[in-house]
């Protein structure tokens, strides 16, 4: 018996890795069939550049066996094996990797080892105390056993093996009260872990399960053991989408994630060149019941060769477009890859960048040829797209303005912003746009009659982060956005502004008399309506509707929109303000206070005294 010690630095890298590195335990089992995996892929692949060599690829599987009683696990493979110098070399030394040498050595050669830095065989140690390693490597007569304990050393002796290929044994922990660890010794506990980290492994893994069945005309149960075949060994995103059918997706989709409804959308691309990944992403008919907590955790699936790597990597998707479901299989991401690694990874940046192009090409062409299914995306998830142009200061909003849609007065449905600028009027500079609670409740509003009098279409905004949007993309091809309860918007002639300003100027102490009373930046009379008696508009950058979202936060932040008061100079209430005016200033404050308090019903603004301004209506009716 050779007992051998690992080299100090080996020794602190292997208790850093079972302790840091791998924090999840059930990550073991991955790591042995994608090591298996790989010594497969080389005895294939030698198979195919030596004429004397006979095998093909329905020869090889890796073997899972089970032993309850013992407390053991057994992978076994039917791959290339190992020399004893390899086993010193791959497994005396931690950090050494096979596989990777293997690629270098045909990097110009189609390989697609998983493997690289062959640190993965030691996470066994987290949940075994005791590793048997049996090798015969291919074409040689003497096979050999590694063992160890972990940092104590190992040994390398002669054995006997009668086929070629490596057999890994783990003697697994006794239980804590922390970890269970003879639940692996459970083959449904076996079998998930493969279904979810090993599904695509292009080989057969074979374990034999244990089923139970009643006898006939007896309540007695009989078992039996039959080897079966665990994981798919060709995923779906790696087919030829030529020959993928739309049910396959649908039911990939459904089982997957969990969804009763088949998607929207289906993305599967392959990209080649720098960087290499095959995708395959779905737009869901429907929110999930948390995308909108704060528990939502956005992300793809992230594959090595078909391996799971991470169930939600959230670098590959923007949050914008966080509501994306699927994963992506790359081999130019290592296996034994951590989320801090990820996040400086150049590859996945790479490839994160690409995703993103891919999901809005998606996008703009279900919008351009499937607008239906498009206007029902964006009731679910257009908040994300909003979000995402008001984010980062507005960086991201070249590449999503053309996804947005808002109500039409005009059109009486959801259009673009190109589709409203299409049609602009002749002269028209500005987007319009009013903001409310619901469609309904911005077509009550005093301001909304003049601009359909006139023919201008009014774009609706009902969703909170909406006028922030707009604010923050500025313009859209020249033409600047304008609320219409802005003091500064007028569609009235030259005359009728000079008309309007000449009264304003007569009434001046008047509306004096009327801003004091309710402490409002202005009072004044306007042109602009044309049924209703009252509006309010704001001067500044401030609107009314800013000011009721900023300060429903749940934070200490209050503002204030700077409000006008505007009185229709063609209503009969101008008429009587002038006549109180003139007759009785204390009337005048009581009609001014219920002006205001209308106003602000108006626009969804709460009345500060209601009490106060109901005793004055009921003064001013009986009068």
């Amino acid at each position: 018996m050779k007992k051998k010690e690992f080299k100090a630095e080996s020794k602190r890298l292997l208790d850093l890795m079972i302790n840091s590195i791998y924090t999840n335990k059930e990550i073991f089992l991955r790591e042995l069939i994608s090591n298996a995996s790989d010594a497969i892929d080389k005895l294939y692949y030698k198979s195919l550049t030596d004429r004397k060599i006979k095998l093909e690829k329905d020869d090889f599987s890796i073997k899972i066996k089970l032993d309850k009683e013992k407390n053991t696990i057994v992978v076994e493979d039917n791959g290339i094996g190992m020399s004893e110098e390899e086993l010193e070399n791959n497994l005396g030394t931690i950090a050494e990797s096979g596989t990777l040498l293997f690629k270098e050595e045909n990097k110009d050669k189609q390989t697609e080892c998983i493997g690289q830095f062959g640190v993965g065989f030691y996470s066994a140690f987290m949940v075994s105390d005791e590793i048997e390693v049996v090798s015969k490597k291919f074409g040689e007569n003497k096979a050999h056993i590694w063992k160890s304990k972990g940092v104590d050393g190992y040994t390398i002796d002669e054995c006997d093996k009668e086929d070629y290929g490596t057999t890994i044994t783990l003697h697994l922990k006794e239980d804590t009260e922390d970890d269970k660890y003879s639940k692996y010794t459970d083959e449904f506990t076996i079998e998930g872990l493969i279904k979810k980290y090993s599904d695509y492994i292009k080989y057969p893994i074979k374990m034999d399960l244990t089923h139970e069945h009643k006898k006939e005309d007896s309540d007695e149960v009989e078992k039996h053991t039959e080897e079966q075949i665990i994981n798919s060994m060709v995923p779906l995103w790696k087919k030829n989408k030529n020959e993928i059918k739309e049910e396959e997706y649908n039911a990939f989709y459904m089982d997957k994630f969990y969804d009763y409804e088949k998607p929207l959308s289906v993305i599967h691309t392959k990209v080649e060149g720098k960087c290499e990944f095959n995708a395959l992403m779905f737009i869901p008919s429907k929110a999930p019941y948390d995308f909108y907590s704060k528990d939502f955790e956005k992300g793809l699936e992230l594959y090595s060769n078909g391996v799971l790597i991470m169930e939600k990597c959230a670098d590959l998707l923007p949050d914008y477009f966080s509501f994306v479901r699927g994963l992506v299989d790359t081999p130019d991401v290592s296996l034994n890859i951590s989320r801090e690694m990820l996040q400086k990874d150049s590859q996945v940046k790479i490839i994160a960048k690409s995703i993103e192009t891919k999901i809005k090409n998606e996008l703009e062409t279900m919008l351009k040829e499937r607008r239906e299914d498009y206007e029902n995306f964006f009731k679910t998830f257009g908040l994300n797209i909003k979000f995402g142009i008001y984010n980062s200061f507005g960086a991201n909003k070249d590449t999503l303005k053309d996804l947005l849609l808002f109500y039409s007065s005009k059109e009486n449905k959801y259009v673009t912003l190109k589709e409203y600028v299409d049609r602009m009027k002749e002269g028209q500079d500005k987007i319009y746009y009013a903001c409310g609670e619901s469609v309904a409740k911005i077509e009550l509003l005093p301001q909304i009659d003049r601009f359909k009098e006139k023919e201008y279409e009014v774009l609706y905004l009902t969703e909170y982060v909406d006028e922030f949007a707009l604010q923050m993309l500025a313009d859209y091809e020249g033409k600047k956005f304008a609320n219409i309860s802005s003091e500064q918007i007028d569609l009235s002639s030259k005359e009728e502004k000079e008309q309007i300003e000449k009264t304003n100027k007569e009434f001046k102490d008047m509306f004096e008399i009327m801003k004091e009373e309710i402490k409002i930046k202005d009072v004044r009379f306007t042109n602009k309506l044309k049924n209703h008696p009252v509006c309010l508009t704001t001067e500044g950058n401030v609107s009314v509707e800013m000011e009721k979202v900023i300060n429903a936060m749940p934070t200490d932040e209050r503002i204030t929109a700077e409000k006008v008061l505007e009185i229709n100079d063609n209503h009969p209430i101008a008429e009587k303000i002038k006549k109180l005016y003139k007759e009785d200033k204390e009337e005048l404050k009581k009609y001014t206070k219920v002006l205001y308090a209308g106003a602000r019903l108006i626009e969804g603004l709460p009345v500060e005294n209601p009490t106060e301004i109901t005793n004055l209506i009921c003064d001013i009716m009986t009068e």
